[in-house]
């Protein structure tokens, strides 16, 4: 099938953008399916690139290649997976790290294909019609070139929705040598993983590098740890030394979770304090209370997926950074991240500009935090980064 662009739109596509969308196309030939590769030709006729028919999403197409001789079958798959594993053997220390996005989607030119290696197991995310529709050849592909102990799917995004996918998740190859999960190795930490549940594929690895760098700012001092998830802040906070953890996450299962972890590593779990709770309401409980910590330490959930929800998004972005500004001592140190796509690096600062403001403190950004190396950007597809975080002092 074909798809032809309309006048004028193909500037993306020259700037090699991956993504075409709806309101771009003049016309289509043919009758294609959804997930069928289609050549992207612009109003002349002139070919673009080869890219996966998605009629369903307001993408209409996601861009395999730019090269017209290029076929999409097994060898192209084999062919970006294992460029995409020799970025990440060159810039990561697999002696201390076992856990890593594999590929990172669009910006590893698989579009839709999420990849994440924990030890020996992979958990993969299908989450656009055109991997879908080469999901066997993509899987047949990991077991060839990985050997794997065990493929998990995690399919199971409220993106796939929009690409007109049903929810999926499960064992599709092997199995756990211990159920449910997999012990990793994060910069010489170790962590239990529950890859059948929690968010993403079970564990946050594109915060590796700011979880250790937490450990900088936490010797000595008191911690709160919010949205805790599985303690990956809170172990690398008592590694590094801190005087006292407060966690705090709406989950059970993942506070129970953090606390193995803890144990995991022999740290000292009396330092420890557990909260299973809504974070708002808690830092409204604890600012109450008259509660201060030297580091507050903020890893919200995704609040704005895309950018038509960053206005709402903003309004909770700014509420838990106004409280965790009120709860750290004088000198102390906020940690603070969005991981919403829809939500850019300028519009955070502003947000917690303001929040400091409401606050009645004055503060300083002594850092600019991103996402780990694994999950690389492509520099024409700036919507690979999605993950901005602030180190900032309040002054004494």
């Amino acid at each position: 099938m074909r798809i032809n662009l309309k006048k004028g739109r193909e500037k993306s596509l020259l700037r090699r953008h991956p993504w075409v969308f709806s309101g771009a196309v003049d016309s289509i030939d043919g009758e294609g399916i959804p997930g069928e590769t289609a050549a992207i030709h612009d109003s002349a006729g002139k070919f673009l690139a080869w890219g996966a028919f998605s009629p369903t999403s307001q993408i209409w197409a996601r861009v395999w290649t730019w090269d017209e001789d290029e076929k999409i079958n097994a060898a192209f798959f084999r062919r970006r997976i294992i460029a995409a594993n020799n970025l990440r053997e060159k810039h990561l220390n697999l002696n201390k790290t076992t856990a890593y996005r594999l590929v990172h989607a669009e910006s590893d030119k698989i579009p839709g294909l999420v990849v994440d290696r924990y030890d020996d197991v992979l958990a993969v995310q299908f989450l656009s019609v055109g991997v879908e529709f080469y999901r066997d050849i993509i899987l047949n592909s990991l077991m060839e070139i990985f050997t794997p102990s065990c493929i998990v799917e995690r399919s199971d995004a409220a993106v796939r929705e929009l690409e007109g996918l049903p929810m999926r998740s499960g064992i599709v190859f092997g199995g756990f040598s211990k159920e449910p999960g997999v012990t990793i190795l994060e910069n010489e930490l170790r962590f239990n993983v529950q890859l059948l549940e929690g968010q993403k594929t079970g564990f946050y690895l594109d915060q590796r590098d700011n979880r250790q760098l937490s450990q900088k700012f936490s010797k000595g001092c008191t911690v709160l740890d919010g949205f805790s998830f599985t303690g990956g802040f809170t172990v690398n906070a008592l590694a590094g030394g801190a005087k006292s953890v407060l966690s705090i996450d709406a989950s059970a299962d993942a506070i129970k979770l953090a606390k193995e972890n803890v144990q995991l590593n022999r740290l000292p779990v009396e330092k420890c304090t557990w909260i299973v709770g809504d974070m708002f309401k808690e830092l409204r409980t604890l600012r109450d209370k008259g509660a201060s910590f030297d580091l507050v330490i903020l890893d919200p959930p995704k609040f704005a997926p895309t950018a038509a929800l960053a206005k709402q998004a903003a309004r909770g972005y700014k509420d838990i950074n106004r409280l965790g500004f009120k709860l750290i001592k004088p000198g102390g140190i906020l940690m603070t991240f969005s991981c919403s796509g829809g939500v850019d690096m300028s519009l955070f600062q502003k947000i917690v500009a303001d929040a400091a403001l409401d606050a009645r403190v004055d503060s300083k950004i002594i850092q600019r935090l991103g996402q780990a190396v694994d999950h690389p950007t492509l520099l024409a597809f700036p919507e690979g980064t999605y993950l901005k975080g602030l180190v900032c002092q309040v002054e004494g």
